[in-house]
């Protein structure tokens, strides 16, 4: 289901290295109620470069062509948003091998530093024994059809 309000035809329009300012929301379609994971819609819009990262790229790719003023909804199966959520990226954690500073709790996103220490990343702690910790390494959106909306504010 896409919703369309319409901008000015001469408007610019998004392109793949844009710089812009937007606001944005991410909805679980799944859940009973479209639980939002992240909105921007009550509070100061983002700002973002096209192309770098920022967003994922399956939602950068929603985001093309469209112009300043505009406002759209996009429904999208969980394959073309975060995709198929990885068994594989489920893995299990000797407590004695987490750094004892760490407060373990379950439902809580623990941040971990890359082997080669140039980065980190975050896992989500899904269960917790006497002896190890569950961590589910996917993007918490992952296998789930989500609804995208976005407002353009400004290309830069």
């Amino acid at each position: 289901m896409k919703q369309r309000e319409s901008a000015p035809d001469s408007a610019p329009t998004v392109g793949g290295d844009s710089y812009l300012t937007l606001h944005y929301r991410l909805a679980d379609l799944q859940a009973a109620d479209d639980d939002e994971y992240v909105s921007t819609f009550d509070l100061s819009p983002a700002t973002l470069q096209m192309g770098s990262g920022q967003l994922a790229e399956t939602l950068e790719r929603c985001l093309l062509g469209l112009s300043p003023g505009e406002r759209q909804v996009f429904e999208l199966a969980a394959e073309d948003a975060f995709g198929p959520h990885n068994p594989r990226l489920l893995e299990r954690i000797a407590r004695s091998a987490l750094p004892p500073e760490v407060e373990l709790r379950v439902n809580s996103l623990i941040e971990f530093s890359s082997p080669d220490g140039t980065g980190s990343f975050a896992g989500f702690l899904r269960e917790l024994t006497e002896t190890s910790a569950l961590f589910d390494f996917n993007h918490p959106l992952a296998g789930k059809a989500i609804r995208f909306e976005v407002e353009i504010i400004a290309i830069l």
